[in-house]
């Protein structure tokens, strides 16, 4: 019986799959098993970046230590179609008061250009209450961005 392997992806079509996407989940080291929590991010081409609020585990997890394993993916709901990418790096708050307010403005871009609800304000550290454009106004959230990236595995179905 031969195993069959699933494919990797050639570099543009991992690149067009996470400039396509908007959510991802983030692997974080946790005291004894890893701790995964969702996060909406933006892409620039060249970084991925994304939005934290100020509290909870992920906050104390990132703070004992930046390395993280991304995953973004995309499928059918039949599992027909299916596409991954899973990368290793590293978690960077970004200081610089104007690329944070540049990565606040794609946030609000995505969230008006794709219709997304304002429920998602809450994982951001808004109120749903909120217009989106807040994100960009106020810092209720800390930017990161993922660098080094050591290990990216980049698959599709057959």
């Amino acid at each position: 019986m031969e195993i069959v392997k699933i494919p990797r992806m050639e570099k543009a079509e991992y690149d067009h799959l996470i400039e396509e996407g908007y959510v991802c989940r983030i692997a974080f080291q946790g005291e004894k098993y890893p701790y995964i929590a969702p996060f909406l991010y933006v892409f620039d081409g060249r970084f991925l970046y994304f939005l934290s609020t100020k509290y909870g585990k992920k906050l104390e997890y990132f703070r004992k230590s930046p390395y993280v394993s991304v995953e973004v993916e995309r499928y059918s709901s039949d599992l027909s179609s299916y596409t991954f990418v899973t990368m290793q790096g590293r978690l960077e708050e970004v200081e610089d008061s104007i690329e944070k307010k540049l990565v606040r403005e794609r946030f609000v871009d995505l969230i008006v250009g794709r219709h997304l609800s304002n429920n998602i304000l809450a994982a951001l550290g808004h109120s749903p209450q909120d217009p989106p454009e807040a994100i960009a106004r106020e810092e209720r959230s800390l930017v990161w961005r993922l660098t080094g990236v050591k290990d990216l595995v980049a698959l599709k179905n057959l």
